[in-house]
């Protein structure tokens, strides 16, 4: 191993004091007592700095659950569902659910305090169980390392193009390639700023976090206007026409749930979060209910100037809304959800490298995975595997 500057590192490889000196270990592969060497060999090599407070670590949660779906198309309660009333109230108790899970992860995550979320702890609980232990823990790896994440990540940068790309082109459709060049612009800016910082990177996640929020409030004030000047004739038909079909029921949770995905986002980053036993709670217990709020009092503003089958009929809704209501000041919207969508494509990639991070060091993924930056201290093999995935 090379000690210039730049070079990079094995994960815990030399000591914190002097990262340049370093030896290539190899954290040993016996049954259960793997993720205890590693937390115990932890405090004297290279090793990713705790640099997520409180703070960022409610942002996180919020920026990686926010995307752009409640700006775009949050239609898919209120078709299921059947109607307005019964719409907030799948909401409400999708953030219930939300908030149920990720207080068990919690406990999870100041058990067993090493990132990797799921991997880490069906590695904990199926590894020392014979020859195939480790198979839960693997496929999950493989599954969202080739699959889920990085699809999320691709989906949501193409999300942030159109947004950028369509006013451009105010009398024409927008040429396909514009849009895939400046996802493809963004994913390789997003990636150099976490290999760069991990600080940087979630100050960037903070800022956009807070853009996305800026765009609800601004929605949200809007319909509280609209209520106060009486606007609420939508919303005063309640129950009716509620759905009696329990899979219709099922799936308006569906889409509601998935609205509120990524609330186990924080478990991906254990061992960066400054003091997790206290973050961890208190991150949940902010993070979880504001989006709740958020969503549902978005809902309601929504629904003070647009009725049911305008909103079912809407490809934007938030969009509509602005135009309806913001007149020449309409940009706004469009800009802070293409804002909203790129912050949370930066959450999921940050999130998403420490998977592979973490499953090199049990030997389930390529060795140079688990290498870390020696200046910079960021897992930088594992974020470029993980934007290649994202531009296949």
């Amino acid at each position: 191993m090379s000690n210039r500057p730049g070079a990079l590192g094995r994960f815990r490889s030399g000591s914190a004091s002097n990262a340049e000196e370093e030896v290539n270990l190899k954290s040993p592969v016996e049954d259960g007592g793997k993720i205890q060497k590693i937390l115990a060999e932890e405090e004297g090599g290279v090793q990713l700095k705790r640099e997520v407070g409180l703070f960022s670590a409610v942002l996180l949660i919020v920026g990686c659950m926010i995307g752009s779906g409640i700006f775009i198309s949050p239609k898919g309660v209120l078709k299921y569902s059947g109607s307005v009333a019964a719409s907030l109230v799948v909401w409400a108790g999708c953030g219930v659910v939300a908030l149920m899970g990720a207080l068990c992860y919690a406990e999870l995550g100041t058990a067993i305090p090493v990132s990797g979320a799921e991997y880490s702890y069906f590695l904990r609980v199926y590894g020392s169980k014979g020859r195939f232990g480790p198979i839960p823990a693997f496929l999950y790896l493989w599954m969202c390392s080739i699959i889920i994440k990085t699809s999320a990540v691709a989906i949501m940068l193409l999300t942030f193009a159109e947004y950028i790309v369509e006013p451009m082109f105010p009398t024409c459709t927008a040429p396909g390639m514009a849009k895939k060049l400046v996802a493809l612009i963004g994913i390789c800016f997003i990636t150099f700023i976490n290999c760069y910082s991990v600080k940087i990177a979630t100050m960037m996640n903070n800022f956009f976090t807070v853009a996305k929020l800026l765009a609800i409030v601004i929605v949200v004030s809007v319909g509280m206007y609209m209520l106060a000047m009486g606007h609420y004739e939508h919303l005063a038909t309640g129950f009716q026409g509620t759905t009696t079909s329990f899979s219709e029921l099922a799936n308006a949770f569906y889409f509601g749930l998935w609205a509120y995905d990524g609330w186990n986002n924080l478990n991906f980053v254990t061992e960066e979060l400054i003091n997790p036993h206290v973050s961890f709670p208190r991150s949940i217990m902010i993070g979880i209910p504001l989006v709740t709020v958020c969503y549902v009092l978005t809902i309601v503003s929504y629904l003070t100037v647009l009725s049911p089958p305008e909103l079912l009929a809407a490809d934007a809704v938030a969009v509509g809304f602005a135009n309806y209501v913001l007149g020449p000041v309409a940009f706004i919207i469009p800009i802070l959800v293409a804002a909203s969508a790129y912050g949370a494509s930066n959450g999921t990639c940050l999130i998403a490298s420490r998977l592979p991070f973490v499953a090199a060091r049990e030997g389930h993924s390529a060795e140079i995975m688990s290498y870390v930056q020696v200046n910079r201290l960021t897992p930088a093999p594992a974020l470029i595997f993980n934007v290649s995935q994202s531009l296949m």
